[in-house]
């Protein structure tokens, strides 16, 4: 199976806040997303965790 559940943190108060699914295949590289954290109350940019 070549998709794996991935988790995002934010960059800034380094908490891990969401998680989703990717296709390693497809993305073999890390991701990257504008999300919003509810501890800045701000949009902030979140990086998938390394495992």
């Amino acid at each position: 199976m070549a998709r794996e559940i991935i988790t995002f943190e934010c960059t800034e108060c380094k908490r891990r806040n969401y998680t989703s699914m990717k296709e390693k295949r497809n993305t073999p590289g890390r991701l990257e997303k504008n999300k919003y954290c509810k501890w800045d109350r701000k949009h902030t940019l979140h990086r998938e965790r390394s495992k």
